[in-house]
């Protein structure tokens, strides 16, 4: 629960019988009871996400990049990710009307989103790598200031304080990156960038690449480095819904913009599959210690952007596009609806409990995470080739398998609907996947690097084993025989102390 979190009624409510009744009351509802700037912002960002998707139809009927030169380009990626932004953005707005009514700071959280999602267009638009950092800088001093929206609570400056450091570390690390290709070769564009990766010397290109891959991981929350996002359940709800369907994303797209540069070299893009595949096991063994509800989400992103960074270091750049889009839809709605979740949640059921299968269930979800994969390559074409495509679609595989055995072990559900939902839920879903990943790879295609697939090598084959094993001892549940995993897991998701509010009876006063 956090500050802006308190329970919202309509009614008298008695927090204890030795504290005072508080009254919310009814939402305002003449126009003059309220601020303005919550309306006119709101209806701004849906017109703002009108006109992206008349951006993006344009560029898709006549592929013609509009740029003005060395500063802003509209190129696929820009149109395919102004359409998310503004889309996330707009839901974000509307929900925050009813949600943050009453506040009395409405107009400066409504300007902050707002601002936020200017900042983010400007980011993926720019073609200056100068603009880039400015623009990486501001999207990460406004979100530390919405985690810290609550002014008079001491724990929501304490988190903001802490994002705040978190965000200027990753941007100093996006400014070295960018400083050490001017001062190296002069470029200070992304299209330079694009011309001189290959030439670069060997420890000048290290510094880049490496600089740019420690703020993708801050960025994205990733192990070890999920500490501030764990530790920003201060934030609203609504702005939490915007940090975890767009703000974090930012780490895929920072790789996709410097693909040129990042893919120089084999061995680090199998670095960063190695990289990503550790966070994102260990991203999912902590959600399976946490019980409070935003905890929970919060490990989850950590793992779905790790899954997003393997999809980078695979050399699937449109895949990992594709993915953090879809992640979005999935967070906004998780953080959006998390009350109810609360509510329809018996205390002690559907904690990280791993269901347990009979023998038919068991082959059915087999046969499910097959078919999935099956119907990903056929539809997308990759892993039909000797490449890291066939680790993508293993990828594809694992998560359909974990889909399939949690609606399969489902004892409350009727196996008429547990099977039936193989056909009308899970199959459809990743069709829509792989056709939603093959559109915007076309978008992508001539603007930036959309797919650079590498060779499978031993090593790709060790730390993929080693991956689907550790998943699959997860899926079991055999990590749970271990006490010393457990207390470790919960150390690692402890949020700092400074950010927790322990008494109780301090939600009287803020």
């Amino acid at each position: 629960m956090t500050g802006t979190d308190l329970p919202r009624h309509d009614s008298h409510t008695t927090m204890s019988d030795t504290h005072p009744t508080r009254t919310v009351g009814a939402l305002p509802d003449a126009a003059s009871e309220s601020p303005r700037a919550p309306v006119w912002l709101t209806r701004l960002v849906w017109l703002l996400w009108l006109a992206t998707l008349g951006v993006l139809g344009a560029y898709v009927l006549t592929d013609t990049l509009w740029a003005i030169a060395g500063i802003v380009a509209v190129d696929g990626l820009t149109a395919v990710m102004w359409v998310a932004v503004t889309f996330f953005s707009g839901i974000v707005h509307s929900y925050s009307r009813r949600y943050m009514a009453g506040s009395e700071r409405l107009t400066a959280f409504f300007t902050r989103i707002f601002g936020f999602t200017l900042v983010v267009m400007v980011l993926v638009a720019a073609a200056n790598t100068v603009l880039f950092v400015l623009a990486w800088l501001a999207m990460g001093l406004l979100m530390a200031d919405l985690v810290g929206y609550a002014r008079d609570w001491p724990q929501a400056q304490a988190a903001a304080s802490l994002s705040r450091r978190y965000f200027l570390a990753s941007s100093a690390l996006v400014g070295v990156a960018v400083f050490v290709l001017w001062a190296t070769a002069g470029v200070t564009t992304f299209e330079g960038v694009a011309a001189v990766a290959d030439t670069l010397p060997f420890t000048t290109w290290l510094i880049v690449a490496g600089a740019l891959l420690l703020a993708a991981m801050i960025q994205s929350a990733l192990v070890p480095f999920h500490g501030w996002l764990l530790s920003s359940m201060t934030a609203p709800t609504p702005a939490s819904a915007l940090m975890h369907a767009g703000f974090v994303n930012a780490g895929g797209i920072l790789l996709v913009r410097f693909a040129p540069a990042v893919t120089v070299e084999a061995r680090f893009m199998l670095l960063i599959v190695a990289v990503g595949a550790a966070s994102a096991l260990v991203g999912k063994l902590l959600r399976t210690v946490q019980t409070d509800v935003k905890a929970r989400l919060g490990c989850s992103t950590t793992g779905q952007m790790s899954f997003m960074l393997m999809q980078v270091g695979l050399g699937f750049f449109a895949a990992a596009i594709t993915h953090l889009i879809l992640h979005g839809f999935y967070k906004a709605y998780e953080f959006l609806s998390n009350g109810s979740r609360v509510a329809h949640t018996t205390p002690g059921h559907g904690h990280g409990e791993t269901p347990s299968l009979t023998v038919v269930g068991a082959l059915a979800t087999g046969g499910t995470a097959a078919a999935g994969g099956i119907i990903f390559t056929a539809l997308t074409g990759e892993g039909l080739h000797g490449d890291s495509g066939l680790l993508l679609a293993g990828l594809v595989v694992l998560t359909t398998l974990h889909a399939a055995r949690q609606a399969f072990g489902r004892t409350g559900v009727s196996p008429a609907v547990r099977y039936g939902a193989v056909a009308l839920v899970f199959l459809p879903a990743i069709a829509v996947y792989g056709l939603v990943y093959s559109a915007i790879e076309d978008v992508m295609a001539g603007s930036v690097v959309a797919a650079a697939p590498t060779e499978l090598t031993a090593v790709h084959v060790v730390v993929a084993t080693a991956f689907a094993l550790v998943y699959l001892a997860i899926e079991t549940g055999v990590y749970r025989r271990s006490t010393r995993l457990y207390v470790a897991l919960r150390d690692m998701t402890r949020p700092a102390p400074k950010t927790v509010l322990t008494n109780t009876e301090e939600y009287d006063e803020y």
